[in-house]
């Protein structure tokens, strides 16, 4: 008997060491995630050509009872810079000084009516001047483009009146303003000369026709030229001796846009389908709301934190380098770090502040930190949508007036009482990997 005892326990022991020779080990690791903001900063929000009439089907100069017409959208603190050709003249143009036109008054309204008094007739001190609706080398009577005599002097100024016969500026143009909504405005640039508006040293008289132009909306001085200065390069001079909008509308276009910042924002490590959200379902009532709408991760990182399910969760606020919490400006980036194991995912969000109620995310399961006993690492921003909070109305990007930057307080917008989902509203909105980018390293 005590032998049979001892040959069981002998079996039992060789039992427990087999089970233990062929238990596999956890996999785990230690991760840095780190939010890139990619975009490209952006100095004005609209600009873009004023070409064809009011009523005309095609480009053309405007005459007399003529007018351009172009409409668009600024937020407050931003000013509006045209330039119109003089077509009788060899480099002249009309256009506001440098500062631009205010486009909100000092007590936040839009400013609308005739502000022609703002416009001045300048010089771009490409060309040598001759008498204005004379000259050879004038648009109506040159022989090409760009066929004058270059300027001694080629500084942008104001037009000096050297054949005593520039006409005063509000006897050519008439330029209004009207509001077509609270962040919207049109433009008017209308031709209010006559026959006998310029008269020449031949006795003669003529109207002056003005050629396409182009428009900007900017907040720093100077978006189209500096007095006293040199043309910038940029293709001022072909409009002001050729009215040829094209090369400075293409300069202007490629520095137009919204310039993205991203909030603080939060992370979670788990194991089980959508921590921060269902799409479309609505908001819990959790704390994302305040993350989209405001930038302000904390309730959801402490509801994360109070849920004691997940693996770990926090907020991240403090770009790198930065001596405190912020927004993350082109250039810049957020860094956090966490452990896992095979079989969790990472969810985070941030919100794009040029937005009533946006932020950015992955979907679901989020992203998974291990595959195949491997540390998923790299670039990961195709996993990532830009989604809709759902609470908040949204308006022009950039330029609503109840966004992060522009807002009153907390929470002003309109309630939307919609549901959680991918962005899918009239506006347009870059491809995210051209304005973030989210990567994992492996520790």
């Amino acid at each position: 008997m005590i032998q049979k005892m001892t040959i069981l326990g002998m079996i039992l022991l060789l039992i427990v060491a087999c089970d233990t020779t062929t238990s596999e080990p956890q996999i785990e690791g230690d991760f840095k995630v780190t939010i890139e903001n990619v975009a490209e900063a952006k100095s004005y929000s609209a600009s873009g050509v004023f070409n064809t009439p009011v009523g005309a089907s095609a480009p053309a100069p405007i005459f007399p009872g003529e007018a351009y017409e172009v409409s668009f959208s600024a937020a407050p603190g931003s000013k509006l810079s045209f330039a119109t050709m003089f077509v009788q003249s060899n480099d002249l143009f009309y256009a506001p000084d440098g500062e631009g036109i205010d486009l909100f008054d000092s007590m936040g309204d839009q400013v609308a009516g005739d502000i022609t008094s703002q416009i001045m007739l300048w010089d771009a001190g490409s060309e040598m001047n001759q008498e204005p609706g004379l000259g050879a080398d004038q648009a109506p009577r040159q022989a090409g483009a760009n066929t004058g005599t270059s300027d001694s002097d080629n500084a942008v100024r104001l037009a000096s009146d050297d054949f005593s016969n520039l006409p005063v500026v509000a006897d050519v143009i008439q330029v209004s303003l009207s509001s077509s909504g609270a962040t919207g405005f049109t433009l008017r640039i209308e031709n209010v000369s006559s026959s006998s508006t310029l008269m020449t040293s031949d006795g003669g008289s003529t109207a002056v026709p003005m050629a396409p132009g182009v428009y900007v909306v900017h907040s720093a001085s100077n978006a189209l030229f500096t007095a006293g200065q040199a043309d910038y390069g940029y293709g001022l001079v072909a409009i002001a001796e050729d009215g040829d909008p094209g090369n400075l509308s293409s300069m202007l276009s490629m520095d137009t846009g919204v310039t993205q910042l991203y909030a603080p924002g939060v992370y979670v490590v788990h194991d089980a389908a959508n921590p921060l959200f269902t799409a479309d379902v609505a908001d819990r009532g959790e704390g994302l709301e305040d993350l989209a709408e405001d930038g302000d991760p904390g309730s959801l990182a402490a509801a994360l934190s109070a849920v004691g399910i997940h693996a770990s969760s926090g907020a991240f606020d403090t770009p790198v380098g930065a001596a405190g919490p912020g927004a993350l400006a082109p250039g810049a980036s957020y860094e956090f770090f966490l452990s896992a194991m095979e079989g969790d995912y990472l969810s985070l969000a941030t919100m794009l502040v040029q937005s009533n109620d946006l932020f950015v995310a992955p979907a679901g399961m989020g992203i998974a930190l291990f595959e195949n006993g491997e540390a998923m690492v790299g670039d990961v921003t195709s996993s990532f949508s830009i989604w809709d909070a759902g609470t908040e109305v949204n308006e022009t990007p950039g330029i609503g007036l109840n966004q992060a930057p522009r807002q009153a307080g907390t929470g002003s917008g309109m309630d939307e009482m919609g549901l959680v989902s991918m962005v899918n509203d009239s506006f347009e909105y870059p491809a995210l990997s051209e304005i973030i980018r989210i990567t994992i390293t492996e520790l």
